[in-house]
């Protein structure tokens, strides 16, 4: 096989990109429905069949289907509308405005979401003309064309499967986190100061918006898996996906609240060092990494239970937490110390450790697999068995 010249690799990796599958589908769907068009309709310029293809052919086939449906039945609704209209009143300025009412009103009635105004659109186009018939005809015809080039376009020719940018998006997250989690220990462990706590809880603040970032990439995800034939255990994918998502949002706000109690414990007092004494600030830098391996792990375990191969993640996993949770009892012998020594901080050292624990809890192996198995029982009572993941989660002990 030839090699693939260097300018078109970039090309190439792009051919999955949201926004040049969309540009092509539609650029494409358009042409179609209005060649489509001249074929079946008596109009001399169908332009209506290439505006529905252009609104409804979406980068999935799940959101496709949904907008040519509701297209067409807020073009019928308003079309419904005018005629009615016009066979009692006519086109006046009162009957006009008694109209656009009335018609926006009934596509929120119908739940046409953003198409809403296209149910006063087409009643006003089919109102102010002189036959009115034939021109709802022909609207009606020409958005049932459109809208059936972009459904079928996208139901021959299936949109990619956007599971893995989802998964990359989901590992991204936990490698930011491991990331800001061995910063952390390694100041401590060089002596941290209060400048450098608060740089941690303003960078565990900005995981928020990667959070949303994930999340979007993940409904995306989510959609192109509905109807889509690619796809076997579609529902099954998402539960995996948006699960893991929820697990390290959690994790991201323990950890804000981790930086704060270190953030607090920084701070200059009267008689106090600003953090710990190098002993309890080594045993903090060994469990933070360990928690860091932990949620490194995890991010990508998630990717692993959607393309099989899980195992060696979930090792991973329990290894870590495993040594994870051995290190923390350590630290805790230490603080105990501590606290007896500095009294009036005692709330902050058991704040510190009890966020330790939320993490270490939240990323455990044996509650993940309990409970995807408990969701992936409720959704298979109805169904056919769901395949490898859900036997390999079953047979945990």
């Amino acid at each position: 096989m030839p090699a693939v010249p260097a300018q078109l690799i970039p090309l190439l990796k792009r051919r999955h990109d949201p926004v040049v599958v969309q540009t092509v589908r539609s650029a494409v769907g358009a042409t179609i429905a209005y060649q489509a068009a001249l074929w079946l309709t008596n109009e001399p310029a169908p332009l209506t069949a290439p505006l529905t293809a252009l609104l409804v052919v979406q980068v999935t086939f799940y959101a496709t289907l949904t907008t040519g449906v509701r297209r067409a039945v807020s073009v019928v609704g308003g079309v419904l509308i005018a005629i009615g209209f016009g066979a009692l009143v006519g086109l006046t300025w009162w009957s006009l405005g008694i109209l656009i009412l009335a018609s926006l009103v009934t596509g929120h009635f119908l739940k046409v979401d953003e198409f809403v105004a296209e149910v006063a659109i087409s009643a006003m186009l089919v109102l102010g003309v002189a036959h009115q018939a034939a021109a709802a005809w022909d609207r009606v015809l020409e958005t049932l064309i459109g809208a059936a080039v972009g459904v079928l376009l996208n139901a021959l020719f299936a949109p990619p499967v956007f599971l893995r940018p989802a998964g990359e998006a989901v590992e991204d997250l936990a490698c930011k986190m491991r990331l800001l989690l061995e910063r952390i220990g390694e100041e401590l462990g060089q002596g941290a100061t209060a400048d450098q706590a608060e740089s941690w809880l303003h960078e565990a603040r900005r995981l928020n918006s990667e959070i949303a970032r994930v999340d979007a990439e993940l409904s995306r995800a989510e959609e192109s898996t509905r109807l889509n034939p690619r796809v076997r255990h579609g529902m099954q994918v998402r539960i995996v996906l948006r699960s893991g998502l929820d697990t390290l949002e959690i994790c991201a706000v323990v950890l804000r609240t981790l930086c704060r109690s270190l953030s607090d414990l920084a701070r200059p007092r009267e008689g106090y060092p600003p953090l710990y004494d190098e002993e309890i600030a080594a045993g903090l830098q060994e469990v933070l990494r360990h928690v860091a391996d932990a949620v490194d792990n995890f991010g990508r375990l998630i990717t692993a239970q959607v393309t099989a191969g899980a195992e060696r993640a979930e090792a991973q996993l329990a290894r870590a937490l495993t040594e994870g949770r051995a290190a923390r009892a350590r630290v805790a012998r230490l603080l105990r110390s501590e606290t007896d020594r500095d009294v009036e901080r005692w709330e902050l050292h058991g704040a510190l450790l009890a966020n330790i624990d939320r993490l270490l809890d939240e990323l455990d192996v044996e509650k993940r697999s309990h409970w995807l198995a408990t969701e992936f029982d409720r959704y298979t009572r109805t169904r056919q068995a769901p395949g490898v993941l859900l036997h390999r989660i079953r047979r945990r002990p």
